[in-house]
């Protein structure tokens, strides 16, 4: 029996990100949904097990050694490492985007009225990015932080203003539910970022940027949801215990 059928896509994820390829493929979240065993979000997709499970084979064969191993990494260093690379790149990709958006769904909307609603669906989806980032980095991020330092320094942690990391966790988690669907109709509307064949190069680019937005902002929820925010609560745990 194959290693993989008792692990959630999140796990497999987890453990080498080169596999989020094959699940994308496939059109298997393992972001907001990586909690379902692969029996089950094969059966959810009609996704036959074994094609599923080859193609996880194939990966692991042709895996490098110097495959980056988040899960690995202090939380502290994870939490920046998402804020200076992903937090950034939503950042500098927003106005670009909206930009690209918004002249294409002015000189083409007339014969496909879809990139207006992929124009209103993304700047919604950039508005509430950046509320959540900021929540992230001035809320979430500092008492990760505090933790962690709390943990080496041996010191207790005093409990924070909003109770336990776990609220602010749920609060990003359904938030990240939220973009994960929004993402999802954008892909379903540009027919999963396939330009048509009157597309000029703006738009052919707008959709080759919507493509790496999504792609980068999956591997963005999937560094919170499945990697640092549970280390996260084990570890707050760990020190409320005072068993460190």
């Amino acid at each position: 029996m194959s290693k993989w059928l008792n692990q959630t896509v999140g796990q497999i994820v987890v453990e080498d990100y080169k596999t989020a390829s094959v699940f994308q493929n496939y059109g298997i979240d393992f972001c907001c949904n990586g909690n379902r065993s692969l029996k089950e979000a094969c059966e959810k997709k009609g996704v036959e097990e074994q094609k599923l499970i080859s193609a996880l084979e194939s990966i692991a064969v042709q895996n490098s050694i110097d495959t980056t191993n988040y899960s690995s990494w202090p939380i502290d260093l994870l939490a920046d490492y998402i804020e200076k690379k992903h937090h950034r790149y939503v950042e500098s990709r927003i106005p670009e985007l909206r930009a690209y958006l918004g002249k294409i769904s002015k000189v083409h909307g007339g014969n496909h009225p879809e990139l207006k609603e992929i124009e209103v669906l993304f700047s919604a989806c950039a508005g509430e990015l950046s509320m959540h980032m900021k929540k992230e980095e001035i809320v979430l991020f500092p008492y990760i932080r505090k933790m962690v330092a709390a943990q080496i320094n041996h010191q207790e942690l005093d409990a924070p203003h909003f109770g336990s990391v776990n609220n602010p966790i749920q609060m990003m988690m359904h938030e990240h539910n939220t973009e994960g669907e929004r993402f999802r109709r954008i892909a379903d509307l540009s027919g999963q970022y396939h330009p048509p064949k009157d597309a000029c190069n703006t738009y052919k680019v707008a959709f080759s940027m919507l493509k790496e937005f999504e792609d980068d902002l999956h591997l963005h929820i999937h560094l919170e949801n499945n990697i640092l925010f549970p280390k996260a609560q084990a570890l707050e745990q760990k020190l409320m215990s005072n068993d460190m």
